[in-house]
């Protein structure tokens, strides 16, 4: 049976849930992973850089 629900969510995001990632800089990408700055701050990411180290995450000046 066909899924018509799956990814339904992005439609409702501003620009499809894509952007540019502020950890590596990748453009019209998907940011749908949320990681936590050591000071309490978040950011949403792409999916290469949710599993960068917290040092790299740290470094994005925002």
């Amino acid at each position: 049976m066909v899924k018509t629900k799956r990814g339904r969510v992005l439609w409702t995001l501003p620009s499809h849930g894509r952007g540019t990632c502020p950890v590596c800089g990748t453009t019209r990408i998907k940011l749908l992973y949320t990681k936590v700055k050591s000071d309490g701050g978040t950011l949403k990411v792409c999916k290469r850089c949710d599993k960068a180290p917290q040092a790299k995450v740290d470094a994005v000046a925002k």
